[in-house]
């Protein structure tokens, strides 16, 4: 608790900068479900004081996910469908979103099963490669995406992530339409946030106390909405579609009406469980990726727990659901803007939570005064700081087995999404992985001169199938009467396919006049000396 009341200071101000970047994104990515913008917020506010509270995570943020509006939107349209509706009318909409709700709570309880029988450790197989390439593609798209709502274009949602829209623009286009179309206003806004975000950051700044403890982000959004009372009544008035749109309920029954809770009669249907195993599966995998992603963020790089964060985010899912909630993951943009804003513990989480609830539910009016173009400027500082030119650099100086999984997975995320770009850029990493194996299956050593025709093969700690090709052509190359050593006494296995083709090297060379020693051939699988070591220091 000390611990957490010493870096309240902190930890409020970049609650408080979460909760604005949030509130818009959940109400984005709602929309891009096409479920009710309140089916979001709740989210939001589950993901902030239930998850947070529960997770042992320092800075992730969890809330809905782009990621998975997809898989929402198809989901509810085939519930839909199979109870008789059609795609180009809501009939059954409700009844569809109830048992969507429903999947939502059994995928909870999927994860929280998950994180008990150890499924946190899938995070530490991707490599950081992959890794980085999520983090810089994310930070791409989200500087690409908020362009446009910096000069005031707001025709696209936040929470619309992917190259084409729902409005059916695509990133590009937007931006283009963007600058032919800003909105004077909300430009000065954008821009005038996006000085201030720079400024904070410069070091004769920093060197002012107070502007330690103000935070950048928070300064550009009390600017923003200075601005909006500025231009009232104005020929540059902001109109609604550029500020913050949250529901606003007349009255306690009203607001109560927003929620939606799961139609548990429906637990039968097949699509129901069909649902709720792939969201289970693809929020524990978002969720593992950003809790890796955060953590290498991380000044002080704490290593989260996963197993207690796939227990967390299950908890966190069986609540939003019961309640109305979309689908809950870490999420890195929401991270990232946490870490940037200054945030030490998951305080700062639970905060953005609460400030959700608050504002949503007793000052909705305060909340649509925040500028669109004033959010778009903190994220595109975020977007920048996680797309760093110098992190290309960096890959780049790492090697080619670094840098194009990387790049892969980049543009994968970039045109395609976050899941696409994740899965093609492990799949070219192990490519890479399996390639380097191929081709270091042994150590050669010959005679200096080459006269004695003399060789040894030093065979790896691991030889596998995939090293035959390689093996089968070196030793095909070996000329008649030499003499030839096969050591595999530091192996620790050796795959039979492999010893199959030793063994046929031993009967050719008695036909080729070859003089073959071969050593440490054991049967079956060597002791492995790590797992000995690893054994004694568990005993």
């Amino acid at each position: 608790m000390k611990k957490y009341l010493s870096n309240i200071k902190k930890d409020l101000p970049a609650g408080l900068v979460v909760f604005l970047v949030a509130v818009p994104l959940c109400l984005g990515i709602a929309a891009v479900s096409e479920v009710p913008a309140f089916s979001g917020l709740i989210a939001g506010i589950i993901g902030g004081i239930v998850v947070g509270s529960l997770s042992g995570s320092s800075l992730g943020v969890s809330g809905p996910a782009a990621g998975l509006a997809v898989i929402v939107a198809d989901s509810i349209r085939e519930v839909r469908i199979s109870m008789g509706g059609t795609l180009d009318n809501t009939e059954f909409f409700m009844e569809a979103f109830q048992m969507f709700l429903l999947s939502v709570v059994i995928a909870g309880a999927i994860q929280v099963i998950l994180g008990y029988i150890n499924g946190g450790i899938i995070g530490y197989y991707f490599p950081s490669s992959v890794i980085k390439g999520m983090l810089a593609g994310i930070g791409l798209t989200i500087f690409l995406k908020e362009v446009p709502h910096l000069v005031g274009y707001d025709s696209g949602m936040e929470g619309d992530f992917s190259l084409f829209q729902i409005d059916g623009e695509n990133t590009f286009t937007a931006i283009l339409n963007a600058f032919g179309n800003p909105d004077f206003g909300a430009s000065i806004i954008g821009i005038t946030g996006l000085v201030i975000l720079i400024l904070w950051q410069q070091d004769f700044i920093k060197k002012f106390k107070v502007f330690n403890i103000i935070q950048g982000p928070l300064v550009a959004i009390m600017a923003g909405i200075a601005l909006v009372f500025a231009f009232k009544g104005g020929s540059h008035e902001m109109i609604s579609k550029h500020l913050v749109n949250v529901p606003v309920a007349s009255n306690t029954n009203e607001f109560l009406s927003f929620f939606t809770f799961p139609d548990f009669s429906s637990i039968t249907n097949p699509l129901v469980w069909k649902t709720a195993a792939v969201i289970a599966i693809v929020a524990s995998l978002e969720t593992l990726l950003c809790v890796e992603a955060t953590d290498k963020m991380d000044p002080e790089k704490d290593i989260t727990p996963t197993n207690r964060e796939l227990k967390a985010q299950g908890v966190g899912n069986m609540i939003s659901g019961l309640i109305g909630g979309l689908p809950i993951t870490q999420v890195i943009v929401r991270s990232s803007a946490n870490i940037q804003s200054g945030g030490k513990t998951k305080i700062s989480a639970i905060i953005h939570g609460f400030f959700i609830l608050g504002f949503v539910a007793l000052l909705p009016g305060v909340l649509n005064l925040v500028p669109r173009a004033s959010l778009a400027a903190i994220l595109l500082i975020v977007g920048y700081k996680l797309a760093n030119p110098a992190t290309f650099k960096a890959m780049w100086s790492e090697g080619k087995a670094q840098f194009i999984p990387f790049i892969v997975t980049i543009l994968f995320i970039v045109f395609k999404d976050l899941l696409w770009g994740v899965g093609i850029g492990l799949v070219v990493a192990t490519l890479e992985i399996l390639y380097l194996n191929y081709k270091k299956p042994y150590l050669l050593d010959t005679d200096p001169d080459k006269t004695n025709n003399e060789f040894k093969f030093q065979l790896a700690e691991d030889v596998t199938f995939l090293h035959k090709a390689s093996i089968m052509a070196t030793l095909d190359k070996v000329p008649d009467g030499s003499k030839v050593v096969i050591d595999g006494s530091k192996s620790i296995s050796i795959h039979p396919d492999v010893r199959e083709i030793i063994k046929d090297f031993e009967t050719h060379a008695k036909f080729a006049n070859i003089d073959l020693v071969v050593k440490g051939m054991k049967e079956g699988v060597q002791p492995n000396p790590v797992s000995d070591f690893q054994e004694t220091v568990n005993k």
